[in-house]
């Protein structure tokens, strides 16, 4: 594919005077042909940013920790698919994230859903921190042998583990991009109607009671997209007699039954490529376009794994959430500091050979008190108490009576 954000190169050379025509004044020693290379203007879009690694214009999804998981950020033009969370609630935050990062970067917003209105998702929406600069905090100085003994025992760590180093769980790159969001308080009202937002429910296009349903309601949703791209002025074969801008595309819990489709119903559905030719035609329209998709897609219905394969080559980027609510590890000692696990699935090969894969595969999320982060999945050694009388129950467990007269097991 023909990368549109390529940089210009203008005025490559002068051209050769002929050979019967007068020999022109010599110039300078220091003069030459070439001028420097400029940058499109393409570049210059608000809230946006070339990559490093290709080229790509990236936009920020909201989520500083998951911009570099993906190596910067989110190729315009690229589909990301998150596997939903069984109840829903981690990848929805993701999708407000990033609806939240096109509003404070006055981007063009397409929300659609299947059964709630969009505007439910958008009154939703974490309030940014407009004064997110990200200070260092101080390193904490040692303490003396006549400070509170309190403060002592926080210090405490096994013997073996003092002189070692830290582990940076934190994913965090050296220059900042995109803003921070407080999801403990919803943006307001005057910023979020500023933003121009399409809007797209399927009652208000389909008719439920449809026998071609499963069928008409992406072709609906694909020709709806479709027509803000063209009317608005994101298709890149438009003249550029404005200012361009990024429309960013919220397609929520696509291939779920609220959609009609059958999927996540039947171990063999009748309509098994109605999703598939809809994500082959979504990526086509973006690619020729300044649109970015994040789709959200409940995997853990969907029991034909081998046509959840083919969904996820159909994008460029996709991870899955695991959510630990409702899972024994929610109980779990070892697991205490984090909500969830994180799979990444799917890395995009844009202008490149290779793909950047993620330098770590160990990956988890917490929700803290007013942040959304991802980290590097580190669990505490196992010599606390806690979890020793952990240990040692699930091998005495395993190993059966007979492990109970056991002595001087090293844990």
């Amino acid at each position: 594919m023909c990368n549109n954000i390529d940089v210009i190169i203008s005025n490559m050379a002068a051209p050769v005077s002929g050979m019967g025509e007068a020999p022109a004044e010599r110039l300078p020693i220091n003069s030459t042909s070439f001028q420097k290379k400029t940058r499109s203007k393409l570049v210059s879009i608000p809230g946006t940013r070339p990559s490093v690694q290709n080229g790509q214009l990236l936009v920020s999804t909201g989520v500083t920790s998951l911009d570099y998981l993906l190596g910067g950020g989110l190729a315009v033009g690229t589909v990301l698919l998150i596997e939903e969370d069984r109840y829903d609630s981690y990848s929805r935050m993701i999708l407000k994230y990033f609806l939240a990062e096109g509003v404070v970067c006055r981007h063009e917003l397409f929300v659609a859903t299947a059964q709630d209105n969009p505007d439910d998702i958008l009154q939703e929406l974490p309030a940014p921190i407009l004064d997110d600069v990200a200070v260092p905090k101080a390193v904490e100085q040692p303490r003396l042998t006549g400070e509170p003994q309190d403060s002592l025992d926080a210090m405490k760590i096994a013997w073996r583990y003092q002189h070692l180093p830290k582990v940076q769980s934190a994913l965090a790159s050296s220059s900042r991009f995109g803003h921070y969001y407080d999801v403990s308080k919803t943006m307001e009202a005057e910023i979020r109607q500023a933003a121009k937002c399409h809007r797209f429910c399927l009652p208000d296009h389909v008719t439920p009671s449809s026998t071609a349903h499963r069928l008409e309601s992406y072709s609906a949703l694909l020709k709806s997209l479709q027509e803000v791209i063209h009317r608005e002025g994101f298709d890149l074969a438009a003249p550029m007699s404005k200012s361009r801008n990024i429309l960013r595309v919220g397609l929520h819990s696509l291939g779920s039954a609220l959609w009609g489709d059958d999927l996540c119903c039947h171990d063999k559905p009748r309509h098994r490529h109605a999703l598939t030719t809809f994500l082959y035609g979504l990526r086509a329209l973006l690619r020729s376009s300044l649109s970015v998709a994040v789709v959200t897609l409940p995997s853990h219905l969907i029991q034909d794994r081998a046509l959840m394969g083919s969904i996820t080559r159909l994008c460029d980027n996709a991870i899955a959430l695991e959510s630990f609510k409702g899972s024994e590890r929610e109980t779990n000692p070892l697991y205490k500091d984090y909500h969830g696990l994180l799979y990444v699935r799917q890395v995009p090969h844009l202008n490149c050979l290779a793909s950047q894969l993620p330098d770590h595969k160990d990956l988890a999320f917490k929700l803290k008190r007013k942040q959304f982060s991802i980290e590097r999945l580190h669990l505490p050694p196992d010599l606390s108490e806690t979890v020793s009388r952990v240990s040692r129950g699930e091998l005495a467990s395993a190993c059966g009576p007979s492990a109970s007269g056991t002595k001087n097991l090293d844990f």
